[in-house]
C-alpha cells in the first residue's frame, strides 16, 4: 500500500477497502435472501423457519462460518503461492491479521454479539468468547520459528521454498480441522466461527476489513523505512510482530477450564456475554480507528451501542418471560398433578398390605416432588432476574430448562404438555 494512496487527503482510506467491501457485500446480500426465502417459503407451508442459534440443549445449535481472505490483483495473499515473492507476501499478510486479532478483538466480539448468540458460544461447536486464532501445528511451528528470528526448518515435506533464506520451506494446506477454535486458518483463508445464525455477517466482514486494513497500514510505515536489505529487514519485522502478539495463537482446546484460566494469563479479553461485548464500541480507541478509516463516526459507534443493548434486553425480556409462563402455566401444573396423583397412589399402598412396589412408589414420588421444588424456585429466580438483574436472565432461564428437561424425563408422556426431545428429534 503506497503512502501517497493510504494519506493522501484525496483519496482518503474508505477508497482503498472499497473492492473488499463489494465482493463482500454481495456474499452478505446473498446469504440474507437466503434467510428471507427459508422464512417466506416455511410460512407459506404453515412452518416457522427457527434461526435461532440455540434451540435445543445439549446438541449444535446453528450458526455462521465467516470465511475471509484478502486478494490484490487477482491473487489471493492469503495462500502460499508457487514462488518466494508470493510466499513472503503470505507470512507478511498472515502477520497483519495476528496483529489485527490480537489488538482488536474486542470489536470482532462485539460484532458477534446478540441474545441469541449468547445461548449457543461455548459448546458444540461453536466458539467461546475468548477470542484467538488456530493455525494448525505446521504453521505454528514456522510462527515459533520466526518469534526466535531463526526459523530454518519446516516439520514436513511437500514445502514451497521462500525466499528469504533464513526462513524455512512453507507447507501447503495441512491445516486441521479445530472446532473449538473461533478464528482458524483453513489452508488460503481464514474462517471466523463467532456469528450467530440470526446475523448478517456485514458487520463482522466491516469490522475485519478495517482491522486487518490498520494493520497492512502499520506494516506498509515500517517496510518504507527499511534501510539495507530488503529480506533481512522483512524478517526482523515479522519476528517483532510475532513476539508482540503471539499471545492471540492458540492450538487446543478452547472449551478447557485450563484454556479459561491460561488466557486471562495472557492478558485476553472474556466478554461472555451481550451487554459486556458490546461495551468496545464506546471505548475511544476503537472509535478513533474507525473513525479515522471513515467507516463508522463516534455518534455512529454511540448509536449502534444503544441500539443493540436495548434489542438485547428486549429480546431476553421477552424469552425470559416466555419461558416463565410455560413453566409456569405448563408445566408446573402437570408436574404437581402427577406428583398428586402418585403421592395418593403410595398413600393407598401403605394403608393396604401390599409390600412390593411401594420402594419404587416412594422413589418416583420423591424425585417428582424434587423436581416440583427446584422448578418453582427456578421460576421464582428468573422472575427476579427480570425485575432486577438482567444480565442473570440467561443463566436463570438455563437453570430453568436444566429443571423441566429432569421432569420431562420421569413425567408420563400422555400428560406431558409439549413434545419432548426425543420425539423432536426422532431419537426413539
Amino acid at each position: 500500500i503506497p503512502a501517497k494512496t493510504r494519506h493522501n487527503e484525496a483519496a482518503p482510506a474508505q477508497f482503498e477497502l472499497a473492492p473488499l467491501f463489494e465482493e463482500l457485500n454481495l456474499a452478505v446480500d446473498h446469504n440474507m435472501l437466503t434467510m428471507e426465502v427459508l422464512r417466506q417459503v416455511a410460512e407459506r407451508h404453515g412452518f416457522v423457519c427457527l434461526l435461532h442459534e440455540k434451540p435445543f440443549a445439549g446438541i449444535n445449535g446453528s450458526g455462521k462460518h465467516n470465511n475471509w481472505s484478502v486478494s490484490c490483483g487477482g491473487k489471493n495473499l492469503l495462500d502460499p503461492g508457487s514462488d518466494p515473492h508470493q510466499n513472503a507476501i503470505f507470512l507478511t499478510v498472515l502477520c497483519a491479521i495476528i496483529r489485527a486479532v490480537d489488538l482488536h478483538s474486542d470489536l470482532l466480539r462485539a460484532a458477534t454479539a446478540s441474545a441469541g448468540n449468547d445461548h449457543r458460544l461455548g459448546a458444540c461447536e461453536a466458539p467461546p468468547a475468548i477470542l484467538s486464532i488456530f493455525l494448525g501445528d505446521q504453521l505454528a511451528d514456522v510462527i515459533a520459528q520466526l518469534e526466535k528470528g531463526a526459523a530454518t526448518s519446516s516439520k514436513r515435506a511437500g514445502a514451497l521454498k521462500i525466499g528469504i533464506d533464513t526462513m524455512p520451506p512453507l507447507p501447503r494446506d495441512v491445516t486441521d480441522r479445530n472446532r473449538t477454535s473461533p478464528i482458524a486458518f483453513t489452508g488460503n483463508k481464514f474462517e471466523f466461527r463467532g456469528p450467530g445464525s440470526n446475523q448478517s455477517c456485514a458487520e463482522i466482514n466491516t469490522v475485519i476489513n478495517t482491522i486487518v486494513a490498520e494493520s497492512l497500514d502499520a506494516i506498509s510505515d515500517e517496510i518504507e523505512k527499511f534501510n539495507g536489505d530488503f529480506n533481512t529487514q522483512l524478517q526482523k519485522l515479522l519476528h517483532k510482530i510475532i513476539k508482540a502478539h503471539k499471545r492471540i495463537l492458540f492450538n487446543g482446546d478452547n472449551y478447557s477450564a485450563e484454556w479459561a484460566e491460561e488466557a486471562a494469563r495472557r492478558g485476553l479479553p472474556n466478554l461472555h456475554n451481550t451487554p459486556e461485548a458490546l461495551k468496545p464500541l464506546l471505548d475511544p480507541a476503537n472509535q478513533a480507528l474507525l473513525s479515522r478509516y471513515n467507516v463508522y463516526s463516534k455518534a455512529e459507534l454511540d448509536s449502534r451501542y444503544e441500539v443493540f443493548l436495548a434489542e438485547y434486553q428486549r429480546k431476553i425480556r421477552i424469552e425470559g418471560k416466555l419461558s416463565l409462563n410455560i413453566a409456569r402455566g405448563t408445566i408446573l401444573p402437570v408436574v404437581a398433578q402427577e406428583y398428586g396423583t402418585l403421592a395418593a397412589t403410595l398413600s393407598e399402598a401403605l394403608k393396604s398390605d401390599i409390600s412390593s412396589g411401594v420402594t419404587g412408589l416412594r422413589s418416583t414420588v420423591e424425585r417428582l416432588g424434587k423436581g416440583l421444588d427446584d422448578l418453582v424456585v427456578a421460576c421464582d429466580q428468573l422472575e427476579s432476574a427480570l425485575k432486577d438483574a438482567p444480565d442473570a436472565v440467561i443463566p436463570a432461564m438455563a437453570q430453568l430448562r436444566k429443571v423441566t428437561d429432569q421432569l420431562e424425563l420421569i413425567v408420563d408422556d400422555s400428560q406431558w404438555p409439549l413434545p419432548k426431545y426425543r420425539e423432536m428429534l426422532f431419537l426413539y
